[in-house]
């Protein structure tokens, strides 16, 4: 099962982001990922990233520090293959959200 969530930036665009089943194959793709809380309120974001891969799975090691701290932590992903787009997203959504590991 899919579950999609929608994160709103400071400049108030709103980016549909899908929980990551862990186990699951990624694609080799940019993507932006955001690592958050999920409540019935809607995801807490506690970190916001962007990678050029997600097969890479770079964002595990974060994901494992978030845990440490927020054990419920899970994975959102959004495919973005251009760098731009997903570094204008990422500082869109630390912007409004601050999250607190991407201090």
């Amino acid at each position: 099962m899919n579950r999609q969530f929608e994160i709103v930036g400071k400049s108030g665009a709103r980016y549909r982001y899908t929980a990551l089943e862990e186990d699951r194959f990624l694609p080799p793709a940019g993507a932006n990922f955001v690592i958050a809380r999920l409540t019935k309120e809607g995801p807490t974001v506690v970190y916001a990233g962007e990678t050029d891969n997600l097969a890479n799975q770079t964002w595990r090691k974060t994901l494992e520090k978030a845990r440490e701290t927020y054990r419920d932590a899970a994975v959102l992903t959004r495919l973005n293959v251009t760098r731009a787009v997903r570094e204008a997203e990422r500082v869109d959504l630390v912007a409004q959200h601050q999250p607190p590991l991407n201090g």
